[in-house]
């Protein structure tokens, strides 16, 4: 496999993340490099670990959830949107310029937005692939794209405020719709 072709892949398996990570610059208040950081950086490592642990793992795991992966999906980025959503009409009463991470939400979407990422490291175990540089590939461009995300999310959510927030809820909710729809041959 080329060095493009691994390229290509790592752009398609990081526009979950990137959507993922845009929600949550939306709710960053005030924008803060290092939580950006953290968050691309989580995602960035959940996407080079998957598709070494589908490597890993095999054809028999991937086939043992593959019937189920959507589902786990959605239901992750579901519960993590309709959160969002939650917030958004209930004000929390906490400060909104000091606010923490969620490392544990932040966990659960890294999970969830690279279980693709896990199918393709079960396609690498059958393929010529440096795999080493391919989950370095894999890993820095989710990264770099969740960054660009979070920043621009942040930037989006300073000029629209509330509804901003309320779109980033949505936007999970709806990739985990599409995952679903997807795997089940809707779309």
């Amino acid at each position: 496999m080329s060095l493009l072709e691994i390229l290509l892949i790592a752009i398609g398996v990081s526009a979950d993340a990137f959507a993922v990570a845009l929600s949550q610059g939306v709710t960053m208040r005030p924008f803060r490099w290092r939580h950006a950081l953290v968050i691309a950086g989580l995602f960035g490592v959940f996407q080079a670990v998957m598709p070494l642990l589908g490597w890993l793992l095999g054809r028999g795991f991937a086939e043992a959830i593959s019937g189920v992966d959507h589902w786990i999906a959605f239901g992750l980025l579901a519960v993590i949107g309709g959160k969002m959503l939650w917030e958004a009409f209930h004000d929390s009463g906490e400060d909104d310029e000091d606010s923490d991470l969620d490392l544990r939400g932040l966990l659960i979407l890294a999970v969830a937005t690279s279980i693709d990422a896990l199918a393709v490291g079960v396609s690498f175990a059958a393929l010529s692939v440096n795999l080493p540089v391919a989950l370095a590939l894999i890993g820095g461009v989710t990264f770099v794209i969740s960054l660009v995300g979070v920043r621009l999310g942040r930037s989006v959510g300073s000029w629209l405020g509330k509804p901003a927030e309320i779109l980033g809820g949505l936007i999970l909710i709806g990739i985990g719709l599409r995952i679903v729809l997807d795997h089940t041959g809707v779309i």
